[in-house]
């Protein structure tokens, strides 16, 4: 029993995306703090660290020049422009992760998502969280009390163009409740491990159980 608990499978690269203020990054933090099998993506980055950020723990901090020659060179999966900072992954990382039966969580825009998807189609799971409503998404943003009502204005016209994406995603999730919503998350992640597919070690396994005591 035990060494059917134990079978190998290839890694899932387990997309979160949403508009600002939806939750995404409420279930993705409880998601890494559940989950000892799932770890965040870090991303390539042109921005300046923050106080407190580690290289190479919460971002790779590049400039822009060594960012470009990434991109030329094919080292990243995807990359975009985010608020005038370029933002990508790492390609050798993720490869050698998946085949080892690592799992990456990542947090990004449909965008990424689409070019992940292009690239790594087999290997992504796309999560798209949507809130209840749109006075509920403007009501969240302003309820932080850090945005002038213009920033609040450009967030919410940024939503609206996201959430006209959700199509693109395997699975839409409605946070009307943050811990049905993380239930709803989790059932996704756990459900996708057990795909066939990814389930590298059933060959072996179910080839010795049909010769097994012949």
């Amino acid at each position: 029993m035990e060494e059917s608990q134990n079978l190998h499978r290839r890694g899932v690269m387990f997309i979160l995306s949403s508009p600002s203020g939806t939750g995404k990054t409420t279930i993705a933090r409880r998601l890494l703090a559940e989950d000892g099998e799932i770890a965040m993506s870090v991303s390539v980055t042109t921005r300046p660290p923050r106080p407190g950020e580690v290289n190479g723990v919460d971002y790779y901090f590049v400039d822009q020049p060594e960012f470009a020659r990434m991109v030329e060179a094919g080292e990243l999966v995807e990359w975009a422009k985010v608020f005038g900072n370029n933002y990508g992954t790492p390609k050798a990382q993720i490869k050698a992760g998946l085949k080892e039966g690592r799992d990456f969580l990542f947090d990004i825009d449909w965008q990424g998502t689409q070019q992940l998807y292009q690239r790594m189609e087999t290997d992504v799971v796309r999560v798209f969280l949507l809130p209840p409503s749109i006075e509920e998404l403007e009501g969240r943003l302003r309820g932080r009390g850090t945005d002038s009502d213009d920033v609040i204005a450009g967030r919410m016209a940024r939503a609206r163009n996201e959430i006209s994406h959700w199509d693109g995603y395997d699975y839409v999730v409605v946070n009307d409740d943050i811990d049905a919503c993380f239930t709803k998350v989790k059932t996704i992640l756990d459900a996708e491990r057990m795909r066939r597919a990814r389930q590298t070690g059933l060959v072996d396994f179910t080839r010795n159980l049909m010769v097994g005591g012949a």
